[in-house]
């Protein structure tokens, strides 16, 4: 018992004398997407903030550039996060290397162990599948989409949570309302996303989830042009009359609460508590609670939910808004299993769903 305090303390000295870092590692995407990247640094900044440690950023240009940017940080910090599910590959390879280390990995795991790894994954269609059904509830034209950045795992299973909360409103209700995935192949191409926007617009598509990043700046672009042509309001208040009198364009945010970049125009944001994840890894690498292997969050944790559409509640029904809250209690009892592939999407079924009001 006597060692294992004289470690602690001595644990505690070298941190005190010869500081503790963190630095975190961004994919291609890069900061100042407004939903992915930005949350996990902000979790970061927080929590070393709390612990008055230091912390810094290295962005990555190109995908060539995952090994010798991690590889320069593990160098640099004690802690090492890589953000997303592209550095999966070059995060094992490194952290491999830098045994003394931690590494924290947020988006991915690949089934390795190693005792100075810890990953975050989470179950992001629990979170789209409550903004679906959502917008199924709030379309004026029948139609809805996603707009996917490039086709990895977390955003197929944003996509297919998605799909499977209109599904789940087209049978409780017996509506027959579309939805529709759309890829960008790109997390940073705002050009893109406002062109595909414009062009689901003119489908007759009137409400889109974003899961593309950076690329989503352009829907928001594209959303902002169409409400502001229409509406011609010169303030918030206007633009809030108009969209309750006549229905508008949303976009709907991703990963974290990105209503206040675009006041109106986002109805509501499917919430992937990436910032969450991000500080525990600070945390427990600090307070020396580190526990390897991987941990997946989804709304029965707090991990995955839907915003408190700070603009906009006052446009969704009452009742809507109180099935979501009844879907999100019966997915935290485990009596309602949301789909996270294809084939389970195919065959899932809610019609025995009652509400209890």
């Amino acid at each position: 018992m006597k060692k294992l305090i004289f470690l602690l303390f001595v644990s505690i000295l070298l941190v005190n004398v010869f500081g503790f870092k963190v630095i975190m590692v961004t994919d291609i995407g890069g900061l100042g997407d407004g939903s992915f990247m930005d949350g996990t640094w902000s979790g970061i900044v927080k929590a070393c903030k709390e612990l008055g440690i230091e912390y810094d950023v290295i962005q990555s240009k190109e995908q060539s550039d995952y090994v010798p940017n991690l590889s320069k940080a593990a160098e640099l910090a004690d802690v090492v996060f890589a953000v997303g599910f592209l550095m999966s590959d070059a995060f094992y390879k490194v952290a491999q290397q830098y045994p003394g280390t931690y590494f924290v990995g947020i988006d991915f795991d690949s089934g390795q162990r190693l005792p100075n790894v810890m990953t975050f994954t989470f179950k992001e269609q629990e979170g789209s599948f409550l903004t679906g059904y959502l917008a199924a509830g709030m379309t004026k034209t029948g139609k809805v989409a996603i707009l996917g950045g490039i086709p990895i795992p977390p955003v197929q299973r944003y996509a297919i949570g998605f799909l499977a909360g209109v599904k789940a409103y087209n049978q409780i209700h017996g509506k027959t309302v579309e939805g529709k995935i759309v890829y960008a192949n790109s997390f940073t191409d705002p050009k893109k996303g406002k062109e595909l926007t414009q062009s689901l617009i003119a489908d007759g598509f009137d409400i889109i989830q974003q899961a593309c990043g950076g690329t989503a700046l352009g829907i928001i672009e594209a959303v902002k042009e169409e409400n502001n042509r229409n509406s011609n309001a010169k303030n918030l208040a206007e633009l809030i009359d108009y969209l309750y009198e006549n229905g508008g364009y949303f976009m709907l945010g991703g990963d974290v609460e990105q209503e206040w970049q675009a006041p109106g125009h986002i109805l509501a944001s499917a919430i992937k508590r990436v910032d969450v994840a991000s500080y525990l890894g600070v945390i427990n690498a600090y307070n020396g609670t580190w526990e390897p292997g991987n941990t997946e969050l989804g709304i029965k944790e707090d991990g995955e939910g839907i915003s408190n559409m700070p603009f906009t509640k006052g446009l969704v029904p009452n009742r809507l808004l109180a099935e979501i809250e009844y879907l999100i209690k019966l997915v935290k009892e485990e009596k309602l299993v949301i789909p996270s592939t294809e084939d389970e999407l195919n065959v899932f079924r809610v019609q025995k769903i009652e509400f209890p009001f």
